[in-house]
């Protein structure tokens, strides 16, 4: 009886294997095709000269060389860099500032505060396309609302995404007001299992709103930090849709709103002001983008965890 009964438990293990792997066979597939292939055959393409469309010879680290430290790509690399970094710290500051603020007045529980979580989160839901087009419509100097709201108080119109001082800024605004629902919830999850006795005996001991959110709550939502600070730190340096909806592949005005995602896809694709196009160097900055990312937010998430360790 025991062989027989192990026998179909063998086989019992082998049909739900089988009915596993018939589930997962078509995200494996997917993500064979659309993410594994395209990274190794950027991995590839970085190490070949290109002749138009097709490779024509391995020429090993010249394209690392040239979009590193060959003008003008070494210019273009730093520039975009320089912009990825400006987009995480004011996302860091701003984005995820405002949304820490917001996650502990929902956490008061204020009249109304269901509706109020539906409307931080509601612009979650839209697509970064169509948010770039409405926030586009918005800051058009002649008829957009902004301008409009600022002449009805006796203030000047601004060309707010033809002004090299402030096209960066507005798409920095446009992503934040995007975004802020999402690290707000992420806030207010982490504060709700905050044991509600730590927060009523500082309450007892005359803590203030302002002591609860830096001494108490701060560091005890140390897991939702790593979180919300890994994805900026990727999402920031991943940069495409909005800049490329708002401000066009040449980030424009002159390059002030360019970024290495828009510098890497006009690098490889070409674009319609700039005839270049090179899959090799463009295959380099996909490369190099996606090291630093991987050695960067593993980094992060290695001193962000032993914090939270200590804490």
């Amino acid at each position: 009886m025991k062989p027989a009964a192990s026998r179909r438990g063998a086989a019992a293990a082998r049909r739900r294997g089988l009915w596993i792997g018939f589930l997962l066979a078509p995200a494996l597939l997917v993500m064979t095709l659309f993410v594994a292939w395209p990274l190794a055959s950027a991995f590839r393409y970085a190490f070949y000269a290109f002749n138009g469309l097709a490779a024509s010879h391995f020429i090993g680290l010249e394209n690392f060389r040239a979009v590193l430290f060959e003008p003008p790509y070494s210019a273009w690399t730093l520039r975009a860099l320089a912009h990825n970094a400006i987009v995480f710290v004011a996302l860091m500051l701003v984005q995820n500032g405002l949304a820490y603020l917001i996650a502990f007045a929902l956490l008061k529980a204020l009249p109304g505060h269901r509706v109020h979580q539906v409307i931080v989160f509601l612009p979650v839901v839209l697509s970064a396309v169509i948010v770039g087009f409405l926030w586009k419509l918005f800051l058009h100097p002649l008829f957009g609302l902004v301008n409009q709201a600022l002449m009805a108080v006796g203030l000047a119109a601004h060309p707010w995404l033809g002004d090299g001082n402030t096209a960066l800024g507005s798409i920095i605004f446009t992503n934040a007001w995007h975004w802020m629902g999402f690290p707000a919830l992420i806030f207010l999850a982490a504060m709700q299992r905050v044991p509600r006795e730590v927060m009523e005996a500082a309450r007892i001991d005359g803590a203030t709103d302002r002591a609860l959110l830096g001494a108490i709550i701060w560091p005890l939502v140390a897991p939702a930090t790593t979180i919300i600070f890994t994805l900026t730190f990727i999402g920031s340096f991943n940069w495409f849709e909005l800049p490329y909806v708002m401000a066009g592949l040449d980030g424009s005005p002159g390059g002030a709103t360019d970024v290495l995602g828009l510098y890497f896809y006009r690098t490889a694709f070409g674009s319609t002001s700039a005839g270049l196009q090179d899959f090799g160097h463009g295959s380099a900055l996909a490369v190099l983008m996606f090291i630093f990312l991987a050695v960067v937010s593993g980094l992060a998430l290695r001193v962000l965890r032993r914090r939270e360790i200590e804490l």
